[in-house]
């Protein structure tokens, strides 16, 4: 039987790469056009792929969730299971190993208005997957993880750091992510109507990004420090340099994301090797 995806954010990192997979698995994909009906757009649908985010983490508040309401009268009138990227804010300032067991203390706004989003779709009773996951590395995007901060300074040849060099990051390569989230979608028969499924990915420090940089490349790399007294300076005027700094934490606490839950679910999947993760952004 044909299966059709509406995709929500196509232009988008989640979006594009779930376009990709989705296509790629043979479904019949849509994009929704914003200022257009979404649940007229999600009729016949079997899956949402939720790529909507407030570019610049503007205006969270407000529009998540409007954004949130919107999604749900359109999975409620067209039966249509909601796929939604986690993140890892819904947990605050707990290093460690996270699974979809660890309590969800968030300790900063976005956090709190992340918990209250999922917590929305739990209620409402529409089959939902948070597909939780640790920093986006999208090859080739000029918006994420590498591009804006790890490799900001790659003309310098240098690796900037925006906590300690050691501390364990987790990351989710987002081609294995949109292909993790066809798979579960495919086999949404065996899941309960809220999943809460962590995205393993890859976690390594930035010492050992470089490392991987300095030897594919053949040369020396040094580090620089991101700049975040200045990025405090201008927190009162500037919005992005405010919602970022709530986050900087989360530089400075070691972290991976479990992969029990999301073995036992996909025993199947083979994720795109940590070595090509890390050279993705050169």
């Amino acid at each position: 039987m044909d299966k059709t995806v509406l995709i929500l954010g196509g232009r988008g990192k989640i979006g594009a790469n779930a376009t990709q997979a989705f296509a790629d698995a043979g479904w019949t994909v849509r994009q929704w056009q914003r200022g257009t009906d979404m649940t007229a757009a999600a009729m016949g649908a079997d899956v949402i792929v939720n790529g909507l985010n407030p570019p610049n983490y503007h205006d969270w508040a407000r529009l998540i969730p409007a954004m949130t309401a919107q999604v749900i009268a359109a999975a409620r009138a067209s039966g249509a299971r909601v796929i939604i990227p986690g993140n890892i804010y819904n947990f605050g300032n707990r290093p460690g190993v996270l699974s979809e067991d660890t309590p969800q203390t968030a300790t900063t706004r976005k956090g709190r208005i992340r918990v209250q989003m999922e917590a929305a779709f739990r209620a409402a009773g529409v089959p939902t997957i948070i597909l939780r996951a640790g920093n986006f590395i999208d090859p080739g995007s000029d918006s994420d993880v590498m591009a804006l901060l790890y490799l900001r300074a790659k003309a310098r040849r240098k690796i900037t750091l925006c906590g300690g060099a050691d501390v364990l990051q987790a990351y989710a390569f987002l081609p294995d992510w949109a292909r993790a989230a066809v798979m579960l979608a495919s086999r949404s028969d065996h899941l309960a109507q809220f999943e809460d499924i962590p995205f393993p990915g890859h976690a390594f420090t930035a010492t050992a990004l470089r490392q991987a940089i300095a030897a594919k490349t053949g040369q020396t790399w040094g580090t620089a420090r991101f700049p975040w007294g200045l990025f405090r300076l201008l927190s009162p005027f500037w919005e992005l340099a405010r919602e970022m700094h709530e986050m900087r934490y989360l530089w400075d606490m070691p972290h991976q994301i479990s992969g029990a839950k999301f073995t036992r679910l996909l025993p199947d999947f083979v994720p795109t090797d940590a070595r090509t993760v890390m050279l993705s952004g050169l």
